[in-house]
């Protein structure tokens, strides 16, 4: 099932107070930015990306969930990688999930809070990785927003900036989803989206 129907579908199946999502799409440069409820770990596109901390084992909150779903395969050949510097990203398999692969945003270091500058800098990694991997599809959750004790809006407009910056020499990637499990996350994405050139 090719993304733009699993998405479709995936709103109309998921209800908040009874009402239906309702996806966003804006263009940044050549990228299709959406707007997405639920769990990055159903979606097919070709890279997840998991909100690491710098050592790279993966915990609780979206990593724990990548894990859970994909399997150990993904931590270790993450942590065979590390650890890497808050800022940095690295690229594994995605084991039984749906993409193709997992690419591992560290937004902060274990125990430490993540910050705009190390996840604006995570997710310009990560695009650089799914550029030289011919990537042409990722999905973003908010990075730092959870354990990282970042606010939701700085992850979103740390998350936004990074892509925005790609677009203007943008290359195989060309659609990006922003995936939040609540209203009030996808709300921050929404907002960041709407002062990102013209509104959406």
């Amino acid at each position: 099932m090719c993304l733009d129907i699993l998405l479709r579908v995936r709103a109309i199946e998921l209800t908040v107070s009874s009402e239906e999502i309702v996806l966003v799409d804006k263009r940044i440069g050549d990228i299709l930015v959406r707007t997405y409820i639920g769990s990055i770990t159903a979606l097919s596109v070709d890279a997840v990306v998991n909100a690491a901390n710098s050592d790279l084992w993966m915990g609780s909150g979206v990593a724990g969930a990548i894990k859970r779903r994909g399997g150990d395969i993904i931590e270790q050949e993450a942590m065979a990688q590390g650890p890497i510097k808050p800022g940095e990203a690295v690229i594994t398999s995605a084991g039984s999930l749906s993409a193709k692969y997992v690419i591992h945003c560290a937004g902060m270091a274990p125990g430490e809070p993540a910050t705009y500058d190390s996840v604006k800098s995570s997710v310009q990694e990560a695009l650089r990785l799914a550029m030289e991997n011919e990537l042409t599809s990722i999905a973003f959750p908010a990075i730092g927003a959870g354990v990282g004790g970042l606010s939701k809006e700085q992850s979103a407009k740390a998350i936004i900036a990074a892509i925005e910056d790609y677009s203007t020499n943008a290359d195989s990637v060309k659609e990006v989803v922003l995936v939040s499990l609540s209203p009030e996350v996808d709300g921050a994405f929404r907002g960041a989206l709407k002062v990102t050139g013209a509104g959406i």
